[in-house]
């Protein structure tokens, strides 16, 4: 076929120069040109000049060959806009502007053969039959939607397919009798389950996929396709619409574990975690497909908050390529699952979108499928976006997107079997919009007939999808009504048993690496593996090797003259064998390499650090090529990958949540700009961090660094709103430290990897103590028989001087100095300042010892935050609980309670802080 669209983007006035050139001479026009101008039959007269061939052309039929062109372009462009996409309703018209006479064609015209058809393969042809191509293959059950991407090559691509398509005969997707049978196989398993639970459990919420059962088909085609193209591993993302069904004729869950949820006869193991709904657990599979692969298939867990599940998936599927594949991200597919309304309306689609093509985000392309049924909750879809279509994201990063009827199952194939070929071969995202219905409402108890009253008359009376497809087969001839119905009573029977029964052997599984290093781990809420730190201090000489590695560049490299100037102040005090808070973090990291383990960070300027203290990376102050100071450390270290992050904290924060899960081997963090910064992400903490392995059972080891600290910036930039963490604590769920030592930050980060479980641990991290000249450890302290310190008593007092301390200053954090100082000013020998550097969980018998030492001491808590904020809340209720077995009232010290988390004057804040600093010492 030849490609003449570049005519159709051409100027009038560009065309009729190029063609005076060839008229004169066939010569001075390229190749392209002169096929498109040899192909006119110029065989009338006219007097407008002479053709190579040495007979005139008229300028009419030039005029209006260029017409033709331009309304195939337009079918191309705007045809999806007349697609037959929608089971249950007239489209709305969306104005596609595709009459003949918004091209200056008329009626008059239809039987005239135009040239423009070599265009569309089929050679001189009248404009009644271009336009019936062009219908055939934009207009029908499947709307293509790619002239958005700017890629020539990716459009022709997805243009040769669409028109190759259409030039094929009657069966248009070219599915041989052994496809449509499986598809009616898929088919009926995914109606006959709906219907058997609708029979059986009446009013119980299942989150049906009535009216969208080609889901079925669509997954078990991009699995058996994807295999064929060398897809390993399918990651999925959905929430609960059709959900179990999913689990049932994709995943391989097997019908006696499904309904034993129904029936409630399994007696939960409540140990450990509290369980979570049927339709929001998650599993594990593997599955072979016709074609022999065997493929791991994982749908992620996933609460009620919807898309919430996007950015988690993504960040598996980055970790599963990285560790598993080699970066190989053709092995990896993730699959993302929307509904309609969701995909419009939740802004985190749009951060998982933008992210798809960043170096630290990048996984090889998702795919996206809509289970389009027209409505969200209760709310029609003309109340629920702006846009003419749900996917009108795709269009941030250039995907295509396919429209298919839902109740068409071999174009809802044909489409996913398109959508995984290019995802394949260029790497990017394609949504597949299958425009469905939902049976029911909201869920099975939902009468929708109150918010929709039209479209559930309809609905009511329309067939099921394999009901549609199944008379067209029969129609068709290709498989008999017998047999159709043999399946439907062969699979009900199925289900009958296997509820009589309610037992059956799972699929077999097998393992991953990553996955049996999980299994290893202990799953531990007993307060003994609390107590005490496990020792994670290092061997000296490995010290030495990786600060002179850190202090020093290689030969060639001109670091900037600021950086130059960072290291002088670095070098001047390890002259007196200490480390700052930057150096502790660095050395932290590069111990874990140096064991063979992986390290990856992310956040808004992490690179750097927002206060320009890491500088993991530098630059080169001639090439300006980057170096990663932690890279090099050994031929056999582990990955060091840190990446400075797009604008997102929600997509981002669950991107390094997923990638967490996939290895409990690897030191994973993400670092807010500021603290308060991550409430952006608040659902990603609340419904992930803080409960999955409760709801779920999975563990992570996630870092989150929240830069936090009361230093006059105001209230968007001092709180990391540390009581909301505390307020989710319970059952060892994560950690929560407030560090005030390089050193023990050093110990606390090699904790995560130590000990025989995962924890996510939350630091209130420094901002103002990163350039401390207190805020320094000694290098000792790194060393081996070192661990971290939970609690840190008051070094300037004797062992033996407890007694004589009158006033006990509990605190947590950077306060800690602000104290110091005015100790150390008033020579203050009868206060003791006890940090706390871990709240949660609780260190009590270290809090215990603290207080025993004490005995004469009258007990304050100090904290910059205001008294509804910060720790106080948590602390006080320890107290009154009694959860700490000794008798103490303690009183508290704190700005007065607030809205707001601090003052944005400067002035205010040092009156402020200085009015808690007397009070603490009684001056007050």
């Amino acid at each position: 076929m030849n490609d003449f669209s570049f005519i159709a983007n051409a100027h009038p006035s560009y065309i009729d120069s190029m063609y005076e050139k060839y008229l004169q001479d066939p010569a001075q026009v390229e190749e392209t040109w002169r096929a498109f101008f040899r192909g006119f039959d110029f065989a009338s007269s006219s007097t407008n000049g002479q053709s190579e061939a040495g007979t005139t052309v008229p300028a009419e039929a030039l005029d209006k060959e260029f017409k033709v062109l331009s309304l195939i372009k337009a079918f191309r462009n705007r045809g999806h806009l007349l697609s037959t996409t929608n089971p249950i309703r007239q489209r709305r018209d969306r104005m596609p502007n595709l009459n003949l006479d918004d091209f200056g064609l008329s009626d008059a015209d239809l039987n005239t053969s135009f040239e423009a058809g070599q265009e569309v393969g089929l050679g001189k042809a009248t404009l009644s039959a271009i336009i019936d191509r062009m219908r055939k293959a934009y207009c029908g059950n499947i709307g293509y939607e790619y002239h958005h991407i700017q890629d020539r090559d990716k459009r022709r691509w997805i243009r040769t397919r669409i028109e190759s398509m259409a030039n094929s005969a009657e069966n248009a997707y070219g599915f041989d009798n052994d496809t449509k049978k499986r598809i009616l196989d898929k088919l009926n398993g995914a109606v006959v389950f709906e219907r058997f639970l609708h029979t059986k459990y009446i009013g119980q919420k299942r989150f049906s996929l009535e009216g969208g059962e080609n889901t079925i088909v669509a997954l078990d085609g991009l699995i058996n396709k994807g295999a064929e193209l060398g897809v390993k591993e399918f990651l999925v993302g959905m929430a609960h619409r059709g959900r179990l069904n999913v689990l049932a004729n994709v995943m391989g869950k097997t019908y006696a574990q499904i309904f034993n949820e129904f029936e409630g006869t399994a007696v939960p193991d409540l140990s450990f975690g509290d369980g979570d709904v049927k339709y929001h657990l998650g599993f594990s599979s593997q599955v072979e497909t016709p074609s022999g692969n065997t493929v791991h298939l994982k749908l992620v867990p996933n609460p009620s908050h919807l898309e919430s599940v996007n950015p988690v998936v993504e960040g598996f599927a980055r970790a599963k390529a990285d560790i598993l594949y080699n970066s190989d991200y053709d092995s990896v597919l993730p699959i993302l699952i929307h509904g309609d309304a969701a995909l419009a309306g939740q802004g985190v689609t749009y951060e998982t979108v933008q992210m798809s093509k960043l170096a630290g985000y990048y996984t090889g392309g998702t795919i996206h499928f809509v289970i389009n049924n027209q409505v969200g909750f209760t709310t029609d879809f003309d109340d629920a976006r702006s846009s003419t279509y749900s996917t009108g994201v795709a269009n941030v990063v250039q995907a295509p997107v396919f429209h298919v009827n839902g109740d068409d199952p071999e174009a809802v194939l044909f489409a996913t079997q398109f959508a995984i070929e290019y995802r394949q071969k260029f790497n990017n995202d394609v949504f597949i919009d299958m425009v469905c219905y939902r049976r029911h409402g909201h869920n099975e108890g939902d009468d929708p007939k109150f918010t929709q009253p039209e479209m559930y008359k309809i609905i009511n009376n329309h067939p099921d999808p394999r009901e549609v497809y199944n008379q067209k087969l029969i129609q068709r001839g290709d498989v008999d009504q017998k047999l159709a119905e043999e399946m439907e009573d062969s699979f009900w029977k199925l289900l009958q048993d296997r509820l009589d029964e309610v037992r059956e052997h799972p699929l077999p599984y097998e393992y991953q690496e990553p996955e049996q290093a999980w299994r290893e781990l202990t799953k531990t809420s007993d307060p003994k593996d609390f107590e005490e730190s496990p020792e994670t201090g290092v061997d000296r000489k490995l010290i030495d090797e990786l600060i002179s590695h850190l202090m020093n560049f290689p030969e060639g490299f001109t670091p900037l003259s600021k950086v130059n100037r960072l290291l002088k102040g670095k070098r001047k005090l390890l002259e007196d064998n200490q480390l700052d808070w930057a150096m502790g973090e660095l050395l932290a990291y590069g111990t874990i390499l140096a064991e063979g383990k992986d390290v990856r960070m992310s956040g808004q300027d992490v690179r750097r650090g927002t206060f320009s203290h890491r500088h993991a990376v530098v630059h080169d102050g001639k090439t300006f090529e980057p170096l990663n100071r932690l890279d090099g450390i050994s031929d056999n270290q582990g990955k060091f990958r840190i990446f400075n992050s797009l604008l997102s904290e929600f997509a981002v924060l669950g991107f390094e949540y997923g990638y967490s899960l996939a290895s409990p081997d690897s030191l994973i963090l993400w670092e807010a700009q500021f603290g308060d910064f991550y409430n952006g992400a608040q659902t990603i903490v609340d419904q992930y961090i803080t409960a999955a392995e409760s709801k779920w059972q999975r563990m992570s080891g996630l870092v989150m660094l929240l830069p936090h600290g009361y230093e006059g910036q105001g209230p968007e930039h001092s709180s990391a709103r540390l009581e909301r963490f505390l307020q989710a604590c319970a059952e060892f769920n994560i950690t929560v430290a407030n560090v005030t030592k390089p050193a023990n930050f050093f110990h606390l980060l090699r904790r995560q990897l130590a000990r025989p479980f995962r924890k996510p641990l939350v630091v209130m991290s420094p901002k103002s103590l990163l350039r401390h000249p207190l805020c320094v450890s000694d290098i000792a302290e790194f060393e081996t028989g070192n661990r971290f310190q939970e609690v840190l008593d008051d070094p300037e007092v004797g062992p033996r001087s407890g007694k004589k301390v009158k006033r006990l200053l509990l605190c947590s954090g950077k306060i800690y100095y602000d104290l110091l100082q005015k100790k150390q000013d008033d020579k203050r020998d009868d206060v003791a300042i006890v940090r706390m550097e871990q709240l949660y969980p609780l260190p009590a018998k270290q809090l215990k010892a603290v207080f025993e030492r004490y005995p004469n001491a009258e007990a304050f808590w100090v904290q910059e935050e205001p008294s509804n904020m910060g720790a106080w809340q948590y602390i006080n209720s320890i107290f009154i609980n009694k959860e700490i077995d000794i008798d103490v009232e303690l009183k508290h010290i704190a700005r007065k309670s607030s809205a707001s988390t601090a003052t944005g004057f400067k002035a205010v804040h040092d009156q402020q802080q200085e009015r808690i600093v007397k009070l603490a010492f009684g001056e007050a």
